[in-house]
């Protein structure tokens, strides 16, 4: 589902390979081999290939003996044994990535959202509303470019809303299902399923099921009542078949750390696995997600100033039907429902010793209503452009006016597959793909009268009766649009490896058709849209290893982005028939170049890389809110052209004495590149600094772990950024950190590593404003370029958690 958020101007869009890794397996006839004192990653890479032997052939005096090989291996992804605590790896591939495991994974906080576990990477900035990772208030920024920016893969199959391209991390999977999470921040794999990934691409993974029977589980409970229970059963190999799964389940809740209200969570992972002959895989995986959130307000800067956490930037507790203003503020009515379901089926076929198959079928179902407080005329009503001769009786209602829950709803169906052929010979692996998408999405605004006590039936607004209706039967509706979505895509690419794997060379293009069929189902001028694009995406990559260690990389990517669907449709207040958007069928697509010109250094003790990196955008779609007849609704503002420039930096250091550190950062210079429309006049933008993307960012950590104590202690900072592209207002830098702690005992009997932790969040316990949630033109009253005074509009932000505290026993048997 698309995530919410706060109110804000509306501009609706108008024209103003792999890596590849070597490996060495020792093989001595008749003698045992043991590496078990070496990490994996140690292990020197060889730059020649090795020399070929001819064993003597037995003859029949002397037949073959039984041999005997035994490799023994402690590898990285062991416990506590990661460079930088689990928050770098090893990469050989042609562009940058960052990547968490599973060892820094499994210390955090379990409710932990995929946003939060990435914050430390370079690059990353991530908002959040609440400390607990519950909220859906959420956002995360990559080199300057939002959440509907980014790509968000599970295991081949996407994961973005199919309207707003929009990730909702709370609904990806449990923490303790990741296997890694990694995160590319200058673009796309050539045959991602995704269409929005300027800003990078986020690829998660399940572990694979256990080999053995047995499970995980664990309970958590901390502050503001947070409670969480997880378990997952392993079922090992099932009937000698040689399928192997697990499922798991989770259930939490908290409190609203300000302001009332209680969010809720259910969850369910799963995964199955069939592996077989050379290297033959095929899975069946996905999630099941269903949840009810309290929304969190969004203040202004002047409501923060006034009022900070308390006040009037939290809901009511208590509904007051006195006056229907302070009752549409009442906390009942701005509970979030979303249910969520995410299929995939993975197949990799050997079909050849050069010829292989990838096949990965997804399906996507996601149902959700954004609810908020309004208020509602009791007659004088309109259904789109239509007058409407009714009058409504609407409980409480004072002077003509009533309080309604403004439900919005959207149910969506998405399904499609990626397929790609890759054929091996000499120094090439050639790939040609194929992708389609096919997406259903139905998007509808009715309304709930709320009783005198506050009540409003049906959260989820699916129960026809419960909404208001004319005397015509039909629902009042303020929107009511249905989209149908298809894309297709075809590429083509070839990876070279030469001079004996010194130089690789990435080729590659995509060709990229995207429809929009849509209906407006109000009364009004517009029934039918469409939108069509077409576009070809090169790319060109190369990695040249110096020697054993060192490494330079060269990355240029094309990506192309259509705005949001809402772009397309004109939308309605149904107490003045007035229109709240616009809907223009002349939208311009965003289209961007991206470079990156990097190091990497993989040393005895040192990890890192160092990467400079080049944006150009033309048509750039910045995502924001609209407040349509009391919901608040996710949206793009065109920005026009804009260049992002700037420099990420990450090192990591091999365990030593049981510590190890990690450090990142990132330097970023992004512009706007031309004076933007603002009404009929130009507003002087040319120059100033692009919104959400802070000028400089860094992050540090520091993980101990022996095998049975283990901790983390992470500090991030921020610095400020621009929430208007006037820059008249921005949000103040800002510094957090985190603290874990725990202990794994022994095996006991049937339990395997019982382990006791504590989270402390937000440790300093700091106030502060974690991002921009709507952006704004200007924040004051300017002049354009024409001499017209053009009125500023107040940006919205989010509120970042306080400080909390967890407490997690977990247990294998």
């Amino acid at each position: 589902m698309a995530y919410r958020q706060h109110p804000a101007s509306l501009v609706p869009a108008s024209p103003v390979p792999r890596s590849r890794y070597r490996s060495v397996l020792p093989v001595l006839i008749g003698t045992t081999v043991c590496l078990s004192t070496a990490r994996a990653a140690d292990i020197p890479v060889p730059t020649s290939p090795p020399v070929q032997q001819t064993a003597p052939q037995p003859s029949a005096a002397h037949p073959p003996k039984a041999e005997h090989i035994i490799v023994h291996r402690v590898s990285d992804s062991a416990s506590g044994n990661q460079p930088g605590g689990g928050l770098i790896h090893l990469q050989d591939g042609v562009k940058s990535v960052s990547t968490v495991s599973q060892d820094f994974i499994s210390k955090q906080a379990p409710m932990a959202t995929a946003f939060q576990l990435a914050s430390m990477l370079p690059g990353a900035n991530v908002s959040s509303s609440d400390p607990m990772g519950f909220s859906p208030n959420t956002n995360i920024t990559v080199r300057g470019l939002d959440n509907s920016a980014i790509g968000y893969v599970l295991e081949g199959m996407p994961l973005n809303d199919v309207a707003y391209y929009s990730g909702t991390p709370s609904q990806f999977a449990d923490s303790e299902n990741y296997q890694e999470i990694a995160l590319a921040q200058g673009s796309a794999d050539l045959d991602s399923p995704v269409l929005n990934a300027a800003g990078g691409l986020m690829n998660l993974t399940f572990r694979d099921p256990a080999k053995k029977a047995g499970g995980d589980a664990s309970v958590s409970y901390g502050s503001y009542n947070t409670n969480r229970e997880f378990i997952r059963l392993d079922t090992g190999d099932i009937a000698h078949t040689g399928i192997r799964g697990f499922v798991s389940y989770s259930h939490g809740a908290t409190d609203n750390w300000r302001g009332p209200g209680r969010d809720e969570k259910q969850h369910v992972d799963f995964k199955f696995l069939k592996e077989w002959g050379q290297g033959n895989r095929a899975s069946l995986l996905g999630s099941f997600n269903t949840t009810i959130t309290s929304w969190y307000p969004e203040p202004t800067m002047d409501s923060w100033e006034s009022d900070g956490i308390k006040g009037q930037n939290n809901l009511l507790a208590h509904y007051d039907s006195s006056n229907p203003e302070n009752g549409a503020n009442y906390w009942r009515l701005w509970r979030d429902g979303e249910r969520t379901l995410y299929g995939g089926a993975p197949v990799h076929l050997t079909l050849t010793d050069r010829l292989s198959l990838d096949v990965t079928p997804y399906a996507q179902f996601a149902y959700g209503n954004w609810p908020g407080g309004s208020t509602m005329s009791t007659s004088g009503l309109y259904q789109g452009t239509q007058a409407l001769s009714d009058t409504l009786n609407l409980p409480g209602a004072q002077d003509g006016v009533g309080v309604v829950r403004a439900d919005y709803t959207q149910r969506s169906y998405r399904s499609g597959f990626t397929s790609a052929l890759h054929y091996k010979t000499g120094w090439n692996d050639f790939v040609l793909g194929y992708w389609y998408d096919y997406g259903d999405d139905n998007e509808q605004q009715p309304f709930t009268a709320v009783q005198t006590n506050g009540y409003a039936p049906d959260i989820w607004a699916k129960n026809g009766k419960d909404v208001i209706r004319l005397s015509n039967g039909e629902r009042l509706l303020g929107g009511s649009f249905h989209t149908i979505s298809q894309t297709n895509a075809l590429f083509v690419g070839d990876h070279m490896s030469l001079l004996h794997d010194h130089l690789a060379i990435d080729l590659g293009f995509k060709a990229v058709m995207m429809s929009r069929d849509g209906t407006n189902s109000l009364p009004g001028p517009q029934y039918h849209v469409a939108s069509n694009s077409m576009e070809p995406l090169p790319r060109l990559g190369v990695r040249w290893r110096i020697d054993g260690e060192n490494q330079l990389f060269f990355n240029a990517t094309t990506n192309f982005r259509a705005p949001d669907q809402t772009a397309l449709y004109n939308t309605y207040d149904p107490s003045s028939g007035e229109m709240y958007g616009t809907g223009s069928t002349d939208v311009r697509n965003e289209y961007s170049i991206s470079e990156e010109l990097g190091y990497r250094r993989t040393g005895r003790w040192i990890i890192g890389s160092l990467t400079l990196f080049n944006y150009n955008f033309t048509n750039r779609q910045i995502s924001t809110q609209a407040v349509q007849n009391g919901s608040i609704v996710s949206t793009t503002m065109n920005a026009g052209g804009q260049t992002s420039r700037g420099v990420d930096v990450e090192i990591g250091l091999r365990p030593w004495h049981h510590f190890s550190p990690y450090v990142s950062g990132e330097y970023l210079h992004a512009t706007i590149d031309n004076d933007l429309m603002s009404g009929g006049d130009l507003l002087r933008t040319r120059g100033k600094i692009a919104v959400r993307s802070p000028t400089l960012q860094a992050a540090a950590g520091l993980s101990y772990d022996d095998g049975h104590i283990f901790g983390v202690a992470t500090v991030h900072y921020t610095g400020h950024q621009y929430a208007t592209f006037m820059n008249d207002e921005r949000v103040s830098d800002h510094t957090t950190g985190d603290l874990a702690i725990g202990y794994r005992f022994s095996d006991h009997i049937h339990l395997h590593q019982p382990t006791l932790r504590m989270n402390f969040i937000n440790i300093t316990n700091e106030h502060y404003l974690s991002g921009v949630a709507s952006p704004t033109l200007n924040a004051k009253d300017t002049t354009g370029v024409y001499g017209t005074t053009i009125a500023g509009s107040a940006p919205s932000y989010y509120i970042g958690g306080g400080f909390a505290a967890l407490f997690t026993a977990s247990t294998g048997f």
